[in-house]
């Protein structure tokens, strides 16, 4: 194992010893890092979406902040703005909280669609446009944001354009019978979250991905990815399937998969584990985008998939 495979399961480590839940909701997340993404948690109120992506803000040596985002919210409370320096006269720019390696955005839907598209540039150019100024964002850079379901109360629904940057929808479920009686004993949102210390450092973490990017795709892999989302385009039951944006974040979401892995290459299997987390929030298949919504469209995946033909 290479030093920074250990490194990574030092940070996995850390975070399941506060998070209780599900080792894949935690796997799934590290992958939406190392393949510089960005990740929604979705899920009732309640099963430690907050001290998921808590626990892994504070295991990274980088920039950290934390964004309660609420409905009367203004773009300029999240990425910044200009004011009038005393002493030169000049107008500054103020950085908000978006300039942070990793920003947790709790309950996105709760705030307005003008806020939440604020968002769309600075997650997909990593860079702020203010003033008819650029200023560019730190590297790594992480959104992870948190929502409940769309049809609780006082929500918003994403619209598609932003859900398509997000490169995981990720679903964390209730703990198992054991982890949730550890949970009564160990309160660790309470007891153990402030006492982590970084693991790994952001440098670090721009070395994996960048090793990421260097993980061999094979043709016959790459044309199972285009079979997959060019199914979703075709099906009578999709009204938007897979977009090419869509076909690059699974790729790319599959290279950091198998990194993890151990490989240095892809396997079929790498794409279809990622097809949901990946694909779903992306399909469009009529009506609100509810939990409902989300479950339909993981059902058309799987059925999709299993009409695809893997290379071996």
């Amino acid at each position: 194992m290479t030093n920074n495979h250990t490194f990574l399961e030092s940070l996995r480590n850390q975070i399941q010893s506060v998070y209780l839940g599900s080792s894949g909701s935690i796997d799934q997340l590290l992958c939406c890092l190392l393949a510089r993404g960005h990740a929604l948690l979705e899920d009732v109120p309640g099963v430690g979406k907050t001290l998921l992506a808590s626990s892994l803000a504070k295991s990274i040596d980088a920039s950290f902040s934390r964004v309660q985002l609420t409905p009367d919210m203004m773009p300029a409370d999240l990425l910044g703005y200009a004011i009038l320096s005393r002493d030169s006269g000049e107008m500054r720019f103020q950085q908000g909280p978006i300039f942070a390696s990793i920003v947790l955005a709790d309950e996105i839907n709760r705030t307005s669609p003008r806020t939440q598209s604020a968002l769309l540039e600075a997650m997909s150019e990593g860079q702020v446009s203010m003033d008819g100024k650029r200023h560019k964002l730190p590297d790594p850079f992480m959104v992870v944001a948190t929502q409940n379901p769309n049809d609780f109360l006082g929500t918003y629904p994403l619209p598609e354009n932003q859900l398509d940057r997000f490169l995981m929808r990720i679903s964390l479920g209730y703990p198992d019978e054991q982890s949730e009686q550890e949970l009564l004993e160990l309160r660790p949102s309470h007891t153990m979250l402030e006492g982590l210390k970084p693991v790994i450092h952001a440098d670090q973490v721009c070395e994996i991905q960048n090793a990421i990017d260097e993980i061999h795709l094979s043709d016959p892999v790459k044309k199972y990815i285009v079979d997959f989302a060019r199914a979703t385009r075709d099906s009578d039951e999709i009204d938007v399937g897979i977009s090419p944006r869509g076909s690059l974040a699974l790729a790319h979401a599959a290279r950091s998969w198998a990194w993890i892995q151990g490989r240095d290459h892809v396997t079929p299997d790498d794409v279809y584990q990622l097809l949901v987390p990946v694909c779903a929030h992306r399909l469009v298949i009529g009506g609100p985008s509810t939990g409902t919504q989300w479950n339909k469209a993981a059902n058309l995946i799987r059925t999709i998939a299993h009409e695809i033909h893997a290379p071996v």
